[in-house]
């Protein structure tokens, strides 16, 4: 073998030792980018609120950013929704109570979703068997009353609907116009639900005859009209909520060790108000739709509610807050009526309640 031959040779078994003994180096790859957080669209009534860091908790598990849509009050909201069914302004809808169940489920307004988290509501809750809407929260209107006057005038508390006709009550009750007010609208139902259609417009002119007072909206009702809540209103009567008597203590400028407001609970005499979510038919964020109702379904969530909204949970495992506990009274016997009822005659029960009360 000449020279150079043998000089190649070493040259190549040389590269083929170094090249074999070599640290394997893998080869160069992209780090792999988060995908971006999905938008998930939820529209609400206008009380809707949450805490912030429960929603923070929920985007980050589920990559996911919430957008709430506030549309106005429940009737105002579902007429939104309703008008835009075919091109959905959101995925997910809260707040449809069942004074307007009917007309949602009627628009097939929502896609029907069995939450396993239905399991633990009670029935009385469930009130669309096919789980277009699922029960969320739900309160109690009723009649509010100022404990101070009461006690300084020596006057006995109503028992019934039927008291508040007596003289003894004579310009003592404000309620709102049902026309403009969620809390008026459930009130007029309890008397529906009490005295029937054909006799609720007789108890009103009755109320009516009596000095009742009708103003547009809860706001002016409670904190102008009542003087449980101002202390300075001329009607020691309002129709509010359950929830109301422990948001007095809570929001209290100054400590109370009482609520200075009560409710009238006697059977028949307060309105259930039970409010739903739903799945936006045609949504394409189905499954981060689920999630969503899940979340609302879930423990905290439900004890996240009461003093976020003033409502009560409807999963029974959920603690009510102290101040719930200790100043607001349940209705044993709540009015009632079927919400395809409602939806029937609620525009004609306005109606002939404005011709009775109003004119």
């Amino acid at each position: 073998m000449r020279n150079w031959e043998k000089t190649s040779l070493l040259i190549a078994l040389s590269i083929v030792l170094i090249v074999a003994c070599a640290p394997r180096i893998a080869p160069l790859t992209a780090t792999p980018t988060p995908a971006e957080p999905a938008i998930l669209r939820v529209m609400t009534h206008d009380s809707f609120l949450v805490s912030e860091a429960l929603i923070a908790q929920f985007e980050k598990e589920n990559n996911v950013k919430l957008s709430f849509l506030p549309s106005g009050d429940t009737g105002a909201a579902l007429n939104k929704a309703i008008l835009s069914k075919n091109t959905p302004l959101a995925d997910v809808f809260y707040g449809v109570d069942n004074t307007f169940l009917s007309r949602a489920l009627d628009e097939a307004l929502f896609e029907p979703y069995a939450s396993p988290r239905l399991a633990s509501i009670p029935t009385e809750f469930k009130l669309d068997a096919e789980n277009r809407a699922l029960p969320v929260d739900y309160g109690d209107v009723c009649i509010n009353y100022d404990k101070a006057y009461f006690a300084e005038n020596n006057l006995a508390l109503p028992q019934s609907l039927e008291d508040l006709t007596d003289p003894a009550y004579k310009d003592l009750l404000v309620v709102e116009n049902p026309a403009t007010s969620s809390p008026g609208l459930a009130f007029l139902l309890a008397t529906i639900s009490h005295f029937g259609a054909d006799g609720y417009l007789d108890y009103w002119q009755q109320l009516k005859d009596n000095g009742l007072v009708v103003v547009n909206d809860w706001e002016t009702a409670y904190y102008t009209n009542f003087s449980g809540s101002s202390g300075h209103g001329p009607q020691p009567m309002v129709v509010s909520y359950a929830s109301s008597p422990p948001a007095e203590v809570i929001f209290a400028e100054n400590p109370l060790t009482d609520a200075p407001t009560a409710s009238i609970t006697a059977p028949g005499t307060c309105f259930r108000q039970i409010e739903f979510v739903g799945i936006l038919a045609g949504t394409p964020q189905r499954a981060l739709a689920e999630k969503f109702v899940d979340f609302m379904l879930s423990v905290p969530f439900q004890e996240d509610m009461p003093l976020q909204m003033f409502v009560y949970p409807v999963q029974p495992e959920a603690k009510l807050p102290e101040a719930f506990v200790k100043y607001a009274q349940l209705p044993q016997e709540p009015a009632a009526l079927a919400p395809e009822d409602i939806s029937t005659n609620r525009n004609a029960w306005i109606e002939a309640w404005t011709e009775t009360v109003l004119r």
